[in-house]
């Protein structure tokens, strides 16, 4: 695609789906359904960064593809970013100092500190000059804010250069407060609304996980610029579970 992920989120909404399996046949139906972009997750789902890689080669630039690394280590995201993704997610990222940090990793000299090597990203080798020349503008470093120690320090994270978007991450962000789950409870609710509303001040495009359409619409009302609906196995049981009920009645 010759668009990148940075420039689309300034345009028009995106919905995406999470794949959390290392399926090509999976990521090709995803991106089949009509996707604008496919969450690979390598955090909590089964994909290894060669799984992650096969993915987005079946993906083959029909959609945008992010990538979640398991956490900063710094070997992340070198063979993340080298898988030719259209940018990565960053988990539990809770302080500006962490988000200086993966800005940094994610970044070739003189703006970080991102290793130098051939890989699917720059062609094997074939076109190392033409992807230095705009990694580091088109690349999308997208961080999730998860716990309550980033909310209390999100001015400061926000105003980190480099940060190009945000991921709330409901879940981990319930159980920090003590409310493991509770996604409904009105301090979890509150809290996400006010990350939504720092995001919104300093037009910092932000999403959220949703569960159903219902809930995404919600979303982009409140001003979400990209959204990941569902799972991949989430979709195909519900699928399944739903032509079943109605076979049985």
């Amino acid at each position: 695609m010759s668009e990148s992920f940075k420039a689309a989120l300034q345009v028009r909404p995106l919905i995406g789906s999470m794949l959390t399996v290392a399926s090509t046949e999976m990521a090709e139906a995803l991106v089949l359904s009509g996707l604008d972009w496919i969450f690979l997750d390598a955090e909590h789902g089964s994909l290894a960064i060669h799984d992650a890689q096969t993915c987005i080669q079946a993906i083959a630039g029909r959609a945008f593809t992010l990538l979640r690394i398991p956490d900063a280590t710094p070997e992340y995201f070198k063979r993340a970013l080298d898988t030719g993704c259209s940018g990565i997610i960053v988990p539990l990222v809770n302080s500006a100092d962490a988000a200086r940090a993966v800005v940094s990793q994610s970044k070739y000299p003189p703006l970080g500190t991102r290793s130098v090597g051939p890989g699917r990203a720059q062609g094997y080798g074939l076109r190392f000059s033409e992807y230095f020349q705009t990694a580091n503008d088109k690349t999308a470093v997208v961080i999730q804010i998860e716990h309550k120690d980033a909310v209390a320090n999100l001015e400061e994270i926000l105003a980190v250069p480099g940060i190009d978007a945000v991921f709330i991450g409901p879940y981990d962000l319930s159980a920090s407060m003590g409310l493991l789950g509770q996604l409904n409870h009105p301090d979890v609710l509150a809290t996400i609304e006010s990350i939504r509303a720092a995001c919104r001040r300093v037009h910092m495009p932000f999403a959220i996980l949703c569960g159903n359409a219902e809930q995404a619409r919600r979303e982009l009302q409140a001003g979400a610029s990209f959204l990941a609906v569902g799972t991949d196995l989430l979709h195909m049981a519900a699928s399944v579970h739903a032509t079943l009920q109605a076979i049985r009645g």
